[in-house]
């Protein structure tokens, strides 16, 4: 055993679920018969063939649903059944429309209109092409119905609720392949989230490494709109960019020690394959905070930055976040290129603000 891991497995989108069973659906209504499974086409994977959950046939409808396979990616739809209802309509063409558990939109800056299904428009692309291939010459309309049963609980573990998605979730997916733990996935939930926030007036952002961050920033502003925060992740300097691009006039960082430490030397993507925590760079600050050279020399073997903030702080050494929360502040006004202002927020595990900073834009 050479003790690899296998490589992680792909998954579908909910779009090319929602094409799947529309496709199976509107089959089993023009032949009365069900189908158990079905090939559609995706944008980037031709033929690629799902299996039919269910297949409920009535007068003039059939609903059938395929149950989402997100791969090794940590999506919260995984499992979930995507469900199209397919049913003659007297206008001709394809009218597509959402059902329970899809979200509805409510605020612009989306890529779907406010009042609409919360399906955009690739996957919409899809779910109709799927459906004609299906009709081949017929002129007879035909009305597309996506559900997701559960969809309104699973909604409330997405970012759907503070985008203004109201009722369920997102049917989502530009190439209607899941890749795990996409980046590029990441850095679109990140756009999106600006993008919105933006186009709905708001002009500062809290820019956060992670959960805890967020509920610390949003405690300390308990008064701002949910729309201002964003959980970047390690994709800060993405994130920053993309503040810039918005135009937004002022943004909040907020995280702990160790990233924000990775921030304060102006290396903006923070995960660990980009590095780990430069203790020789916190031993630097600990000696400019006037530890002597014995304590500065264990800082630089310490094992965490955290371990770095316990030895500072037995030995009366004050200073180290807020020393990081000024340098990270710079790092990303200079980032913004002084577009808008910044506040750096350093917090403990435990919600603690221990440094804070600010750089403001010249009168």
């Amino acid at each position: 055993m050479t003790g690899k891991r296998p490589p992680l497995r792909s998954g579908y989108t909910t779009g090319a679920c929602a094409a799947a069973a529309a496709r199976a659906a509107a089959r089993a209504l023009l032949t009365g018969q069900p189908v158990p499974e079905i090939d559609v086409d995706l944008p980037v994977k031709k033929a690629v063939r799902f299996r039919i959950s269910c297949c409920e046939m009535g007068p003039g409808r059939v609903t059938c649903g395929t149950i989402k396979d997100a791969g090794d990616d940590p999506d919260v739809t995984h499992g979930a059944e995507i469900q199209a209802t397919v049913e003659w309509d007297a206008a001709p063409g394809v009218a597509l429309v959402g059902g329970p558990g899809v979200g509805t939109v409510t605020k612009p800056g989306l890529a779907v209109e406010v009042g609409q299904p919360a399906i955009n428009p690739v996957p919409r692309r899809m779910i109709v092409q799927a459906v004609l291939s299906e009709l081949g010459e017929r002129a007879q309309g035909i009305k597309v119905t996506i559900s997701v049963p559960g969809g309104e609980a699973l909604a409330r573990q997405t970012l759907n609720p503070r985008l203004g998605i109201v009722g369920g979730i997102s049917i989502l997916g530009t190439t209607g392949i899941v890749h795990p733990y996409s980046q590029a996935a990441f850095r679109a939930t990140i756009f999106v989230a600006l993008k919105v926030a933006a186009r709905n007036g708001v002009s500062h952002a809290v820019l956060s490494t992670g959960r805890h961050s967020e509920d610390y920033a949003r405690a300390r502003y308990p008064a701002w709109l949910e729309l201002r925060f964003v959980q970047v992740g390690d994709h800060m300097g993405y994130a920053l960019k993309q503040a810039r691009r918005f135009k937004f006039s002022r943004v909040v960082v907020a995280g702990m020690i160790g990233k924000l430490s990775k921030l304060a030397q102006g290396r903006f993507e923070t995960h660990v394959s980009q590095g780990e925590v430069d203790m020789d760079f916190l031993a630097s600050i600990a000696g400019q905070l006037g530890a002597d050279e014995r304590l500065v020399a264990r800082c630089r073997s310490a094992n965490t930055a955290r371990h770095v903030q316990m030895m500072l702080r037995k030995a009366g050494v004050a200073g180290l976040e807020n020393r990081v929360a000024e340098l990270a502040a710079r790092q990303a006004f200079a980032a913004g290129q002084g577009a808008f202002e910044v506040e750096a927020l350093v917090y403990d595990i435990g919600g603690r603000l221990l440094g804070t900073a600010e750089v403001n834009r010249p009168e």
